[in-house]
């Protein structure tokens, strides 16, 4: 299946900081690091790059976008909850619980946000993937 995008950037203040994160919370959706680019960043992905986090290249200090989130899709219940858990174990705050969402039957989500307060979400849309 052909999707819209062909990965999403956000910004950081402290790419190290920002690989430990992502290296972890990533793992539990099954995504890997797939490519450091030098001391600038790096791409997560699944087979293919889909998330970026770099140093902003003007130079300037990377900032949180107000009314955005990057939301993650989950293969099931559990990989929500190990998620969420993961980001909150290093440090993450709880921008929303793990539990249902009304607008879309069978979502089950969680909202954080990551080291540099970029705010994230990890939703299971539908039945358990076997």
């Amino acid at each position: 299946m052909m999707t819209s995008f062909t990965h999403i950037a956000v910004g950081t203040n402290d790419v190290e900081r920002a690989r430990k994160f992502y290296d972890v919370v990533l793992a539990t959706l099954g995504w890997i690091r797939l490519a450091d680019l030098g001391d600038g960043g790096s791409m997560w992905g699944d087979g293919r790059p889909s998330l970026m986090v770099a140093l902003p290249r003007d130079g300037k200090p990377a900032t949180v976008g107000n009314g955005v989130t990057i939301s993650f899709e989950a293969s099931s219940h559990a990989a929500v909850d190990a998620f969420h858990s993961a980001a909150l174990a290093l440090g993450s705050p709880d921008e929303g619980s793990v539990g249902p969402r009304q607008w879309a039957p069978n979502a089950l989500a969680g909202y954080t946000r990551d080291p540099d307060g970029n705010k994230l979400a990890v939703y299971y849309l539908g039945l358990e993937r076997l």
